[in-house]
């Protein structure tokens, strides 16, 4: 089967010819000599234009006084494929020391034009135009000059796809049809774009890559043609494929396993057995093993040898985490000032199927223990959790204490996370006048985080939405006892623009309720801070009254960054430009939003960004500094 077959001057050609000159007449170009290109080192050197004998030299025996020197001119875009690959170029490497004789030199110069003619084919410039002048001295001088004429550029495009992708397409299944048109649309040498032999190689790798991808392990080209009108500078492209048979999940082999439950790691598969085995299928199970926490690493591979494949083996190889972790960390926030946390994992709690995770805080501000207790992944990638947590935060005109505890039902995929829960809360918050509230809330929510981006760590593009909505009975003393319904919703939308890359942030809330009801003030909100307002303090952009800033029941906050690259030598440094906007009210009638802006730099790292941001916020003339890790969804 030719796999890069390239015809020339309207001629058809199946075998590729050897890395040698070539007769007399024009025969089509030849592709086994790019096998022997990547053997010998096919990376080019640029260098300048050559117009004249003196100019600069490309070759010089390493150990003997030199045969020849090889002086190039011609434009950049062949110049350093032959200045690397002309036999004349690699006289001294072919040589191995000795010196050649004057008639072995003699036959590389005469066979130079048929060897240009081929190399500079591969660019797609079929009509050069290659002169080869010598001058005598010591050692001689030999001048290629090359003028390579318009590059071809492909006119016409045929795919013929045969098999059982074809037979499942004629029956109009919706993944064959889809698949099938994905792989035209995708297909990267489209007509009207410049031929180069090695675009035309990856198209057919990436085209190829694709069938598989689509559960077709076996596909392969049948013939795959190139045909060159060397006169009209156009090429034509002819493909066929035959698909081979659709790949669909059969057993699963599990390794590795030590203390989990088996049947764990098949509530991650998230399918059933006779599945097509596409390759999305296959990483999306991968990606979960590796979310899950249970596992350091994790690896699922389809047998694509498999003698029936539609029952083909799925083998899944996992190496376990430690039954038990403990984190320690120090850290210092410019919003919560410097603090302590202790996290600790349990992955096999009381023996069972459970994981367990307790975080503790300790910080001049916050003080906070949040713990869980979830059974390990159920059919349908859902979790049963309960859980509580306890916080005190300061501020500088109030403490507010809370517990709460929290029954629900998760389920998390790579592109939606969904919460179902049921939560009983008890806030109390005292001023420094000595008043005292008491609240309490019972309330049923349900949130989710739903994704579309390039990268979880380090998006540039794509979109993130999170949103929550619940209700349930408030009671607070002073004040009242009645219903309410809080909403909540946060875009976040990352675009390339150019060299820059922006970021759009939205986010509003709402607690509706009578006005003498007031939830907990973990449910109201507040804004200002990293992740909302910069150049103002955290949380202090909300209802104030005698100075003293309390939670509102209304919310929203806008911004706009760019950002780009400092340093070439270091792409991960980018430096950033923001407009931020927003506050909580009691009221959308008094809403009031308070606008920040600045300049910052983010370090790229694997664990996400580490932003330094410095903020000058308007409405107060203060500037701040805001440090901040990662990405919130």
């Amino acid at each position: 089967m030719p796999d890069n077959v390239l015809p020339a001057r309207g001629r058809r050609l199946r075998s590729p010819a050897p890395c040698r000159p070539r007769g007399a007449g024009r025969a089509a170009l030849p592709a086994a000599w790019l096998v022997c290109l990547a053997l010998g080192g096919c990376a080019g050197l640029a260098r300048e234009p050559a117009d004249r004998p003196d100019a600069q030299a490309t070759t010089e025996p390493a150990e003997s006084a030199p045969v020849l020197v090889l002086r190039v001119a011609a434009p950049e875009t062949v110049r350093a494929l032959l200045e690397q690959q002309l036999d004349l170029a690699r006289l001294p490497a072919l040589a191995q020391g000795r010196r050649p004789s004057a008639r072995e030199v003699e036959r590389l110069i005469a066979a130079a034009p048929e060897q240009v003619q081929s190399l500079v084919e591969t660019e797609g410039f079929f009509t050069p135009t290659i002169t080869i002048e010598r001058y005598p001295g010591d050692p001689p001088v030999v001048l290629v000059r090359v003028e390579p004429g318009p590059r071809a550029r492909v006119r016409g495009l045929k795919i013929e796809i045969n098999g059982p992708l074809a037979e499942a397409r004629a029956l109009g299944e919706a993944e064959a049809v889809d698949g099938d048109a994905a792989l035209r649309e995708d297909w990267p040498l489209d007509p009207g774009e410049p031929f180069r032999n090695e675009e035309w190689a990856a198209a057919k790798r990436s085209a190829l890559a694709r069938l598989r991808a689509l559960g077709y392990a076996r596909a392969e080209w049948v013939s795959t043609l190139a045909r060159v009108d060397a006169t009209a500078h156009r090429v034509d492209l002819e493909l066929v494929a035959d698909s081979g048979p659709l790949f669909r999940t059969g057993e699963l082999r599990i390794r590795g396993l030590q203390r989990q439950d088996e049947a764990t790691v098949r509530n991650l598969a998230g399918f059933r057995a006779g599945t097509p085995a596409t390759e999305k299928l296959l990483l999306d199970f991968q990606e979960r093993l590796q979310r899950s926490g249970l596992f350091t690493t994790a690896s699922v591979q389809l047998d694509a040898r498999a003698e029936d494949p539609g029952r083909a083996t799925i083998t899944v190889r996992v190496a376990e985490r430690e039954i038990q972790e403990a984190t320690f960390g120090l850290g210092v926030s410019s919003e919560v000032g410097p603090r302590g946390t202790v996290e600790h994992v349990h992955r096999r709690a009381f023996g069972q199927a459970l994981t367990a995770r307790n975080t503790f805080e300790l910080g001049r501000v916050r003080r906070s223990w949040t713990g869980e207790l979830s059974t390990h992944p159920l059919p349908g990638l859902y979790r049963n959790l309960v859980g509580g947590a306890a916080e005190r935060i300061e501020s500088s005109t109030d403490i507010v204490s809370s517990v709460r505890a929290r029954l629900g039902r998760a389920q998390e995929t790579p592109r939606i996370d969904r919460l179902l829960y049921v939560e009983a809360e008890r806030s109390v918050r005292r001023l420094d006048d000595g008043t005292r509230t008491d609240a309490d809330a019972l309330s049923l929510h349900y949130q989710g985080v739903w994704r579309r981006v390039d990268n979880m760590l380090l998006p540039t593009e794509g979109w993130v939405f999170s949103g929550q909505v619940g209700g349930g009975r408030a009671r607070s003393d002073p004040g009242g006892t009645g219903p309410f319904v809080r909403a909540w919703g946060r875009l976040a939308v990352y675009q390339p623009l150019g060299r820059w890359y922006g970021t759009l942030r939205l986010e509003a809330g709402e607690v509706f309720a009578r006005d003498d009801v007031l939830p907990p003030e973990s449910l109201l909100f507040r804004a200002g801070g990293d992740g909302s307002v910069r150049g103002y303090e955290y949380r202090s952009l909300a209802p104030t009254d005698n100075g003293i800033v309390s939670g509102g029941k209304v919310m929203a906050t806008a911004s706009a960054e760019i950002a780009r690259p400092i340093l070439a030598r270091l792409p991960q440094l980018w430096g950033a430009a923001f407009v931020d906007a927003g506050r909580a009210a009691d009221r959308w009638q008094g809403y009031r939003p308070a606008v920040g802006y600045g300049v910052g730099l983010r370090l790229r790292s694997p664990i996400g960004p580490l932003s330094v941001d410095v903020a000058r916020g308007h409405e107060t003339g203060n500037v701040r500094l805001h440090l901040s890790v990662g990405v919130t969804f």
